[in-house]
């Protein structure tokens, strides 16, 4: 308030007062002025425009800026002024910045490069990623990606490269990481013969170099995004590739798009740019849940026939995908409990995050598609019972299947596995996790070798850092012969990796008592002329070196698997087993089925297994030549054939036996109504079990159930015999494995069973199998004493199959304490019986199948060889997938001197018995022993 007197106060009120009177008489008279009214009106017009069009005003100042902007641009270089403003203009994400992006992306490139001059001098203290980005710009610098440390990454499975939107983690923000994406792509030349899309042509070759598999239209996506239109660059790549997500990650874009840049010495970073957009959608949305809201499922509409896909690994999802988005009714058959084919199995989570295969399963089952696990393609069903189960046509994408070894003396030893097992104990089966029950060999602080230079050696050599071995790649090339890709054998060096070049194993060393690996000898090599791939073949020197090693863990690459080529006579396969294609067609020689990925390709890329699903695709997108009424009655009929698959395999009765036996019966339609006598399951108990198999004693295709008997030994079967009925499995798959082979003998002869305690529900449908042709059958089931019987009794199995069959059937039990039976092993009377002129109360023996301890048909075996009597032992070793892609089930088998690998789940689970070596495949199930006693101790089972 004033300090002046009242006076004052007064005076001053009387002289505003007239000025004021004055200054209205002025406004009056110019308010009636010409000008004035003009301007007025001028005045009600532009808010009349602006209540109409809003943008109107906004359009004349950013015309008027970008002019300014312009004149700036024109300067010899930017102010930091300048810069730092026209930067957080950039950055506030709204209509001046687009217009902003699209003017900067329009202009010549030496502009461009004042601009990236600019913000290396001015905004590299806040952004050390651009300082130096303007040296040799654009052909040279670029804009990185964030990847984590070497010491930081090395001990966890966490992503290490973690792309643009890894920069997050150091505080920068969105829209920070939207421009520093913006700044890569500002390198592009926007290239008229679009190599990095369609390739380039070399003279006689069929294929192009290079190229994108997936048809990526990757120019206009980089035009679009350099217009700032992130989303409608997303939307273009889904329409091509609905798994950018996961390709963007895994595909080798060195030798693809990045591979025919025209920026020969920087590429442009055109993958992580590739799943840098459905991450940054995953942040900013919308959610896929929101995307396909409303959508009605193909399997409600049922305007189109259903499509079987068979394998969920790349080629299966893009496949998947691409119909279910058209319309189709799509199934994915997994022969896994968890979907993903080699991208779960095989690609660790430092590389490719599981999240990212759900991300594109959960689209898939928004657009409608539908799967079933633990549906073994070749043993639950064949292509003919999908065809006939409703599905129009199919697409196989099993993957490749077999894993190789180097069949070197010595590779028997334990603690010599394939990179497949050892993946997929880590990565499906989750080892690496202590409240999983997958046992794996201990690592820690291990000499651990890894042979071969591929990517799967990479992801094996870091995996095994990662859980604390020291480990060394073995490659027969050097360096820069090895097929992986630069990236991984970098980030692998970096880890901490050793890289042993120029060497091969001739020879691994184990210690006799323990039967486990203690060194290798090395054939130290030189490089010869070119092999046939055009890379300099290795040649041996003469010299060796013999080092100490625990692990050998070999990743050679993978034949093809046998079973769908076992299973389909009709299917057309080459030399290598791989699944025929025509050129420029995914056909097979099946009518309506095709094929893609690996399983036609032998061992490829995701990539080119995507591309090949995507092909198939708009292959299998045709003239459907069925009535509307036909195509509901196909979509009706494959949806009950899905919902069965989906079934929960629960415990509808069990029935203790003796001695820690148990006896179950589960709903297992699928499994049921495929089964044969010989066979077997692959058992998941619970989520974080571990996978066992389990000999099929039983099964009813009528009621759709199976029977499993199973001794509590280890934790899994230990846990697995505390389910109640109403429990379910988690996983069981098959029927695996060889049927029976069921030969028809005379009146004059005897086929032999000796079944050692739970060997008998093994032979039990076998034997029943021999009855039924005919056959006379003579059965010897020994168990350790009176308290373990089982199934003996006049009511039980063995009781009513003698009811039935009568003197066709001869049973002679055996105890160890004789307290039932004669007393003795199964092998007493069996000795007789050779010694008897290898007859069987006057019948001669056709042949002899063991099944029971693996000691006990080792004896048995040892017993028949001297005779010449042909025997055969029923195998369930060590296995994990238990389809023969991770080799664990390796039985050794001499032929002519020579051991050759046969795989228990592929080959058998029946082998001749006196072609196998004993010796070396016994110690095989010791080879997790010290793991399941920590185990039992864990969870209070010792």
């Amino acid at each position: 308030m004033s300090t002046a007197n009242p006076q004052e106060q007064l005076l001053r009120y009387a002289q505003t007062s007239r000025t004021l009177e004055q200054t209205r008489s002025q406004l009056e008279e110019l308010e009636h002025s010409e000008a004035v009214e003009i301007f007025q009106k001028q005045l009600d017009l532009l808010k009349k425009r602006l209540l109409g069009d809003p943008k109107s005003l906004r359009s004349m100042f950013v015309a008027d800026g970008v002019q300014a902007i312009a004149w700036e641009f024109q300067q010899d270089a930017l102010s930091p002024a300048f810069t730092k403003t026209l930067w957080s203009l950039m950055l506030r994400d709204d209509d001046m910045s687009v217009v902003l992006l699209r003017f900067i992306w329009a202009m010549p490139v030496r502009f461009k490069r004042k601009l990236i001059k600019a913000i290396d001098d001015h905004l590299s203290d806040k952004y050390p990623m651009f300082k130096g980005l303007s040296v040799n710009w654009p052909f040279d610098a670029y804009i990185p990606p964030y990847i984590r440390p070497p010491e930081e990454r090395n001990h966890d499975f966490a992503l290490v490269n973690t792309g643009y939107l890894g920069y997050m983690a150091l505080g920068y923000t969105e829209r920070e990481v939207e421009m520093f994406v913006w700044l890569e792509v500002l390198r592009d030349k926007q290239c008229q013969d679009k190599p990095c899309e369609l390739g380039v042509l070399i003279h006689g070759k069929k294929e192009p170099k290079g190229g994108c598999p997936v048809k990526i239209h990757i120019p206009e996506m980089l035009d679009m995004l350099g217009q700032g239109k992130f989303r409608q660059a997303l939307e273009l790549i889904e329409s091509c590739n609905p798994l950018p997500n996961v390709t963007g990650r895994v595909c080798p874009q060195e030798l693809q798009c990045q591979g025919v840049c025209k920026h020969t010495h920087r590429p442009l970073e055109i993958g992580q740019i590739e799943w840098f957009l459905p991450q940054r959608e995953k942040l900013v949305g919308p959610k896929p849940e929101e995307r396909f809201k409303g959508r009605i499922s193909p399997w409600a509409h049922a305007e189109k026939p259903p499509i079987a896909v068979v394998g969920s690994g790349p080629s299966g999802l893009i496949n998947a995908y691409l119909l279910a988005a058209e319309g189709f009714p799509v199934t994915v058959f997994e022969a896994f409990h968890d979907l993903g084919g080699v991208l779960r199995y095989g690609i660790p989570e430092f590389r490719l995050p599981n999240e990212l295969i759900d991300d594109v399963v959960g689209k898939i089952t928004l657009l409608g598609g539908r799967f079933v696990k633990n549906f073994v393609v070749g043993k639950t069903a064949t292509l003919e019972d999908l065809k006939e189960a409703g599905f129009w046509k199919i697409f196989v994408g099993t993957g490749a299947g077999l894993p190789t070894f180097m069949n070197v003396p010595g590779e028997h030893f334990l603690g010599v596995m394939s990179a497949n097992e050892f993946l997929t104990r880590v990565n499906l089966m989750r080892a690496l996790d202590d409240k999983y029950e997958t046992p794996l060999p201990d690592i820690k602080d291990k000499q651990v070798f890894v042979v071969g230079g591929g990517n799967t050696a990479m992801d094996a050599a870091r995996t095994a850092r990662r859980l604390g071995g020291h480990v060394t790649i073995v490659y027969r090339r050097t360096k820069s012969e090895m097929p992986a890709r630069v990236e991984e054998l970098h980030h692998a060096l970096e880890e901490g990796i050793d890289l042993k070049v120029l060497r091969a194993p001739i020879e691994f060393i184990g210690d006799e008592k323990t039967h486990f690996i203690s060194h290798a000898v090395l054939a130290v090599n030189q490089l010869g002329p070119p092999d046939k791939s055009g890379r300099r073949a290795p040649k041996p020197t003469g010299e060796t070196e013999r080092v100490p090693v625990d692990l050998v863990i070999m990743a050679l690459g993978n034949t093809a698997n046998p079973i769908m080529k076992d299973a389909e006579p009709d299917l057309k396969t080459s030399k290598w087993g791989t699944i025929e294609v025509p050129e420029g067609s995914q056909k097979t020689s099946i009518a309506d089925v095709y094929s893609g990925g690996d399983a036609a390709r032998g061992g490829s890329t995701a990539i080119r297994a995507a591309g090949d699903g995507q092909a198939a695709a708009r292959e299998i997108v045709g003239d459907i030549p069925f009535t509307p009424a036909e195509i509901k009655v196909r979509v009706d009929k494959a949806a009950r054939y899905t919902e069965l698959g989906q079934v929960k395999q629960t415990v509808v009765e069990k029935i203790a036996l003796a001695g820690g036996i148990v006896e179950f019966k589960v709903r297992a339609p699928m499994v049921a109504h495929s089964a044969k006598a010989g066979q077997f399951v692959r058992v998941l108990g619970w989520d974080d079990g571990e996978l066992i198999p389990l000999t099929l004693a039983d099964w009813d295709a009528e009621a759709g159930t199976i029977d499993l008997v199973i001794q509590g030994m280890g934790t899994s079967t230990l846990l697995m015999n505390k389910m109640a009925v109403g429990d379910a499995f988690a996983g069981i798959a098959g029927p695996l494995g060889r049927a029976s082979e069921v030969h028809h003998y005379g009146p004059d002869q005897t086929v032999v069973f000796t079944a050692g305690g739970v060997g008998l529900p093994p032979v039990y449908p076998i034997a029943r199998a021999h009855l039924e042709l005919g056959n006379h059958v003579t059965l010897i089931a020994g168990f350790r004493s009176k308290d373990f019987l089982f199934w003996t009794g006049d009511d039980e199995r063995m009781g009513k199959l003698k009811a039935k069959y009568g003197d066709q059937l001869d049973i002679i039990y055996a105890t160890n304490d004789g307290t039932f039976g004669i007393k003795g092993f199964v092998t007493t009377p069996l000795e007789e019986m050779l010694k008897n002129d290898k007859t069987s109360k006057g019948r001669k023996i056709a042949e002899v199948i063991t099944i029971g301890p693996p000691i006990m048909m080792r004896v048995v075996s040892d017993l028949t060889k001297p005779y010449g009597v042909k025997t055969v032992a029923s195998l369930n070793s060590i296995m994990v997938d238990a389809t023969g892609m991770c080799g664990a089930c390796m039985v050794p088998i001499t032929v002519d001197g020579k051991m050759v690998r046969k795989h228990a789940c592929i080959d058998g689970p029946e082998l001749d018995a006196h072609l196998i070596d004993w010796d070396k495949f016994l110690p095989r199930f010791n080879t997790f022993k010290a793991q399941e006693q920590r185990s039992k101790v864990a969870h209070g089972l010792a």
